[in-house]
C-alpha cells in the first residue's frame, strides 16, 4: 500500500481505518485475538511482559514502569488505553509514540492476518475482531518487530476476557485496585468485578495486588490459590517529607517503599498505592534476574509522565487542574487531593461524562455546597446530556451556588476559568479534545 503524501492525510487514513472497526463495538472474549495473533506468528510469544489491570491506577503504573526500565537500559514497549490525543499514544518505546508510519504498515499487516484467518484450518474464530483487537494485536506485532526487551501491557476492560490476556506466561500480573466501573459488562458487585480482574493470575507468576474492598479480597486471594500465583500484597507508600511547596510545583515530596525513597511526581495521595504496586513489581522482577538498580528506580521515578491525571496547566492565562477522574473511585481521589490542596475553598467545576457513567455517585463524591459548577457534552462520544446532568447535580447538592450548561467546550473553559481554583475532569475523551483542539501543545 503507498503511502499518503502528507502526514496529516496519512494520520486521517490510518484514522479512517480503525474507526471502521468501531462498528463491531465492544464485545469481550480472547478467540478472536487469538486467531488473529496466530495468523501473525503469534509474536506476542516473543515479548516478555508485565501485566497491569485495575479500575483505577493501572495507567500510572504502566507509566512508572516503564519510565523505570527504560531507565535501567531496556528497550521498553508501553501499551496503554484509551488515548488523550491520538493513536500513537498507545503504543510506546521507551516513550516514543509509534510513528505513523509505522502504525500504518502495522495495521496493514494485522489486516492480512484477519483476511488469512479464513482459509487456516487451525483459526478459533474468522468473525471480524473489535477495534480494541486490532489495535492490541497491532501493538504485539509492532514490540515484537522492534524486538523489545519487556513491554509493559494494560488491561483494556476487566481482565479475564479481555483482549490482552493471551500471555500464558508473564513476567508479573498487577492489580492495582478494584471499584464499581463498566459493571454492564464486569458484574454488578465489587466480588464479581474481582473475579474478571484476578482473571489475569497465571500458574507460578507473582500477581502483585493494591489494597482492595474486603469483599474482594475472598475473591482475588481465592483465584491467586486456584491458579497457583504467589500473592504479593502491596500497602501504600510512606511520606517522607513534604516538597517546598507543594500546592505550586509539580512535586508532592518524598515517598518510601520496599527501602527504596523517591520522588512523588505524579500528584495525588493515590500514586502513594500506584507507585508503590509498580516498585513492588521492579523488585519482583529483581528477583527474576533483571538488572535494576535503586538508581535506576529513583532516576525513572522522578522522570515519569502521566498527562491528563491531576495535572496544573496554563489555559490563556489562567490556572486550570485537569484530572480524568471519570468514576467514583477516581473522584474519591481527586476530592482528596483538592481538601488537601484547597482546604475550606469552593471550587469551580468544569465537567461532563459518558452516558455509562455512575453520574449520580461522581457527583455526591465530588460536589460541596459553594461550588460552581459547568456542564458540557462530550463530542464524538456517547455524551450524557448537560441538562440531565445539571438535574441531578442539583439534586445531589442543592447548595451549589451556580450552575450552567454550555453547547461547547471552549465556551465553557471561558466561563469556567473565571472563579478559580477551577477543576476540568469527568472524562479522559472530553480532556483528550481540549488537548487536541484547544491547548497550545499536546501533553
Amino acid at each position: 500500500m503507498s503511502l499518503p503524501s502528507s502526514s496529516s492525510s496519512l494520520q486521517q487514513t490510518v484514522e479512517s481505518r480503525l474507526q471502521a472497526y468501531a462498528r463491531f463495538g465492544v464485545e469481550l472474549g480472547l478467540d478472536r485475538i487469538k486467531s488473529v495473533l496466530f495468523a501473525l506468528g503469534e509474536p506476542h510469544r516473543r515479548v516478555p511482559i508485565v501485566h497491569v489491570a485495575g479500575t483505577n491506577g493501572k495507567g500510572s503504573v504502566c507509566a512508572y514502569l516503564s519510565s523505570v526500565l527504560t531507565a535501567a537500559g531496556y528497550k521498553t514497549g508501553c501499551y496503554t488505553s484509551p488515548h488523550l490525543v491520538d493513536w500513537r499514544e498507545r503504543i510506546r518505546v521507551d516513550g516514543t509514540p509509534i510513528s505513523w508510519t509505522a502504525l500504518q504498515t502495522t495495521l496493514d499487516s494485522v489486516e492480512e492476518a484477519i483476511a488469512q484467518r479464513k482459509d487456516n484450518a487451525n483459526s478459533l474464530d474468522d468473525s471480524i475482531p473489535t477495534q480494541f483487537e486490532v489495535f492490541t494485536a497491532m501493538a504485539w506485532q509492532y514490540f515484537a518487530q522492534q524486538q523489545v526487551d519487556v513491554a509493559v501491557v494494560e488491561v483494556g476492560l476487566g481482565g479475564r476476557l479481555d483482549a490482552t490476556n493471551v500471555c500464558d506466561q508473564p513476567l508479573a500480573t498487577v492489580i492495582v485496585s478494584i471499584g464499581r466501573d463498566h459493571w454492564q459488562r464486569l458484574g454488578d458487585t465489587i466480588a464479581e468485578i474481582a473475579g474478571e480482574k484476578a482473571g489475569i493470575f497465571k500458574p507460578g507468576v507473582p500477581a502483585i495486588v493494591g489494597p482492595l474492598p474486603p469483599e474482594a479480597v475472598a475473591i482475588v486471594e481465592s483465584k491467586a490459590k486456584e491458579v497457583g500465583a504467589p500473592l504479593i500484597w502491596v500497602q501504600p507508600a510512606v511520606k517522607q517529607a513534604e516538597a517546598s511547596d507543594s500546592k505550586s510545583t509539580d512535586s508532592d515530596g518524598l515517598l518510601s517503599y520496599g527501602g527504596i525513597d523517591y520522588q512523588q511526581t505524579l500528584l495525588g495521595e493515590h500514586q502513594h498505592v500506584n507507585s508503590a504496586c509498580a516498585i513492588a513489581v521492579l523488585q519482583s522482577l529483581q528477583t527474576q534476574g533483571w538488572t535494576i538498580s535503586d538508581e535506576a528506580i529513583t532516576q525513572g521515578m522522578a522522570n515519569v509522565r502521566w498527562p491528563g491525571r491531576l495535572q496544573q496547566v496554563q489555559w490563556r492565562g489562567y490556572n486550570l487542574l485537569i484530572d480524568g477522574a471519570h468514576n467514583q473511585e477516581a473522584a474519591r481521589s481527586l476530592r482528596t487531593y483538592l481538601d488537601h490542596t484547597y482546604p475550606d475553598r469552593s471550587i469551580t467545576w468544569l465537567m461532563g461524562m459518558l452516558q455509562t457513567k455512575d453520574h449520580e455517585a461522581i457527583f455526591k463524591t465530588l460536589l460541596r455546597p459553594g461550588d460552581r459548577l459547568h456542564l458540557t457534552a462530550v463530542p464524538g462520544h456517547l455524551s450524557a446530556e448537560p441538562e440531565a446532568l445539571k438535574a441531578i447535580a442539583q439534586k445531589v447538592c442543592p447548595a451549589l451556588s451556580y450552575t450552567q450548561t454550555h453547547l461547547e467546550l471552549e465556551t465553557a473553559l471561558v466561563a469556567a476559568v473565571q472563579t478559580q481554583p477551577t477543576v476540568f475532569c469527568g472524562s479522559l475523551y472530553l480532556i483528550g479534545h481540549f488537548f487536541k483542539a484547544l491547548y497550545a501543545s499536546t501533553p
